[in-house]
């Protein structure tokens, strides 16, 4: 069992940037590969980045590439997001997610959530 617990999220104008931190609670967080989603009002949740297990690959939706960064530390129980160069169109309630696959962006095989942090970029 993994608990999920979001923050950093907040109002920025555009260009901007901010970190989201996903902090975990349970032994095992290191066995599990960790996502970012994010859903805008009125849209489907989507697949921003993950991470594998281990941190040596990372991956992310065409829309965030070069922007965002995800990372994580396996001695404090957390992942990141760093946001850059942030646009209108990010927007959205931004969820961590936790997954004993190693490698994918299908909401489904994703087992554990976090309760979300909202992001809003002002133009």
């Amino acid at each position: 069992q993994v608990q999920l617990g979001e923050s950093g999220g907040g109002l920025v104008q555009v260009g901007g940037s901010l970190r989201l931190s996903c902090a975990a609670s349970g032994r095992t967080f290191s066995s599990y590969a960790m996502g970012w989603f994010r859903q805008a009002p009125g849209k489907e949740r989507e697949f921003v980045a993950a991470i594998v297990w281990g941190g040596s690959m990372t991956y992310y939706a065409d829309s965030v590439k070069g922007r965002f960064t995800i990372s994580r530390d396996d001695a404090k129980n957390t992942v990141y997001q760093q946001m850059n160069s942030l646009k209108p169109e990010d927007t959205a309630v931004y969820y961590c997610a936790a997954t004993p696959t190693w490698r994918t962006d299908k909401i489904y095989e994703y087992d554990f959530w976090g309760q979300g942090t909202q992001v809003t970029v002002s133009s």
